[in-house]
């Protein structure tokens, strides 16, 4: 069950979640994008470099180039300074082609290391001194970036000369470089997201603060919010301290005007009791003093109600539970000095505090405790304990911490029967014992105010009466 006014905690509920998911979306976005714009540049500047070195490679060429006495294109390949023109598919290649209008002779000369293949070069236009580039298929399933320009020796010749290089070491070069770009990008993420989750600790430390703050004032050991809050929180501390100022003025009032009420009423009573004892014969003085005695019980009765409703719940209250019986033994005593009455203690916890008004504890326990010295023989029995989800404390894990006060007399008890008679009100079983049949039903009223429980058996001896309170306990 959840308890009243509270959510289940789910992930899209926690802000320190939402933070962080928004943190780890933007961040991955962000890196991702980075990634693609590294990736490209460097693909661009190698692919540049590249370029850069075969044009160079075919300006060297280019230089090497000469016609013979037949008017042939010749390429003077011992004065070309690479190796790897005369390693065969070492590559790197140069080939030439001659132009005729309207006709294309490839592999007019080319490289050794072409061997016995040529380059596929499109059919596209150049213009004299123009310099195209290109990726084709070379020899054995290789890619080939290739840059070509016509050559004119004279009016009458017109040649294309082409220098083409193998991509597969650039390839690897860009292939290398997204490894390691992708590895530095998931640890900058994950280096990212720790700072991240550090920022959001830090920013929500305040509220954790606040919570504990919070804690303590439904624990009852402060009655207002304190603690050194941020300037974006204070506010909210403030009006909180605020509305529980103004709460404890409501009360106080409230419970003022109960007061005053009461003794407005309680002096016309008085009176008309007076006078009913003046004159006792007469039927009318009987029927007042009957009436004087029920509306001393109805406003005995609402005025506890109202005092319940105005005081359950408020913030800050604790009270300890054995020093309120001790003092209210010294009392019973006193009372019953002439029975010679043994009140003991079975078990007596000293740490267990009431979550509640002192004067309710002290009607609870006052009414439980006059009624087992009014019906017991010789002896009453307390015991006093922590108790959690009807198992003491310590047993196992706790759930909402309550405390159990058991008050066992060796009267003549009752039945079964009529036990729950007796928490009604006004209900008296004997009617040669003085009371007003209040003293239950008020604490069975206030202890579902509290949201305790009340519980009447027979001892374990067998004789008398046990009457168990279980209320909320104050969290040490």
């Amino acid at each position: 069950m959840t308890p009243l006014g509270t959510r289940p905690h789910s992930l899209l509920g926690s802000l320190r979640f939402r933070l962080l998911a928004a943190t780890l979306l933007g961040l991955s976005l962000a890196l991702v994008l980075a990634g693609l714009v590294l990736n490209g540049l460097f693909h661009e500047h190698v692919l540049r470099q590249f370029e850069k070195s075969l044009a160079q490679q075919l300006t060297q060429v280019t230089a090497r180039l000469s016609v013979n006495a037949q008017g042939q294109p010749v390429v003077d390949a011992l004065a070309l300074s690479d190796p790897r023109w005369q390693r065969p598919l070492s590559g790197l290649y140069w080939q030439l082609d001659e132009l005729t209008p309207g006709q294309v002779r490839p592999g007019v000369l080319r490289s050794r290391s072409l061997w016995d293949t040529q380059l596929a070069l499109p059919p596209d236009v150049l213009r004299d001194g123009e310099t195209h580039a290109h990726e084709l298929p070379g020899p054995g399933d290789t890619r080939l970036r290739v840059l070509e320009r016509t050559v004119r020796p004279d009016e009458r010749l017109r040649w294309r000369l082409s220098v083409a290089g193998d991509l597969k070491d650039t390839h690897e070069a860009v292939a290398g470089f997204q490894r390691v770009l992708g590895v530095s990008l998931a640890a900058l993420l994950v280096l990212l997201l720790a700072a991240a989750w550090a920022q959001v600790a830090l920013g929500l430390r305040p509220l954790q603060a606040l919570h504990q703050s919070l804690q303590s004032v439904r624990a009852g050991r402060s009655p207002r919010l304190q603690g050194d809050f941020p300037s974006e929180v204070q506010p909210l501390v403030s009006d909180f301290n605020s509305v529980l100022d103004r709460n404890d003025e409501v009360v106080s009032r409230a419970r003022t005007q109960a007061g005053n009420l009461a003794h407005a009423l309680k002096t016309p009573l008085t009176v008309l009791g007076q006078a009913a004892h003046a004159s006792e014969d007469s039927g009318l003085a009987l029927l007042v003093k009957e009436q004087v005695q029920a509306a001393r019980r109805h406003i005995d009765w609402h005025l506890a109600r109202s005092r319940m409703a105005a005081t359950v719940g408020l913030p800050g209250q604790r009270v300890p539970v054995v020093p309120t019986l001790q003092g209210l033994v010294r009392v019973m005593q006193r009372v019953h000095a002439d029975r010679g009455l043994s009140i003991s203690w079975d078990d007596a916890d000293a740490q267990v505090q009431f979550a509640g008004e002192a004067q309710d504890l002290q009607e609870m326990l006052g009414n439980v405790l006059d009624n087992a010295c009014q019906w017991a023989h010789s002896a009453v029995r307390i015991r006093v304990m922590p108790w959690a989800d009807g198992v003491p404390t310590g047993t196992r894990d706790e759930g909402p911490r309550r405390c159990r006060i058991d008050i066992e007399d060796d009267g003549p008890g009752m039945s079964p029967a009529q036990m729950p008679q007796v928490l009604q009100r006004g209900v008296r079983l004997d009617e040669s014992v003085p009371g007003s049949g209040l003293g239950l039903a008020i604490v069975r009223d206030l202890v579902d105010v509290y949201g305790g429980e009340l519980s009447l058996q027979t001892p374990s001896s067998g004789a008398g009466l046990q009457v168990t309170l279980v209320l909320p306990a104050a969290m040490p």
